[in-house]
């Protein structure tokens, strides 16, 4: 039930990397394998958003019990 076309077609290989819990799969023919950056994007800040209120400093130093 495979739609294989051409048999001899080349695959991706599955490559162990030592120390990593992945594996890698070998890049495709013909496609650029480095990551995609966006230009002159930044990343979105994690402050707080506009007023502020009285507890707002607490529960940002506040640590959960799991931590």
């Amino acid at each position: 039930m495979t739609d294989d076309t051409e048999p001899s077609a080349p695959r991706q290989e599955v490559v162990r990397v030592a120390g990593s819990r992945r594996a890698r799969l070998t890049p495709v023919q013909g496609t650029d394998p480095s990551p995609e950056h966006a230009a002159g994007k930044k990343p979105a800040a994690s402050g707080p958003r506009g007023a502020k209120g009285p507890n707002d400093d607490r529960l940002m130093q506040d640590v959960p019990p799991h931590y």
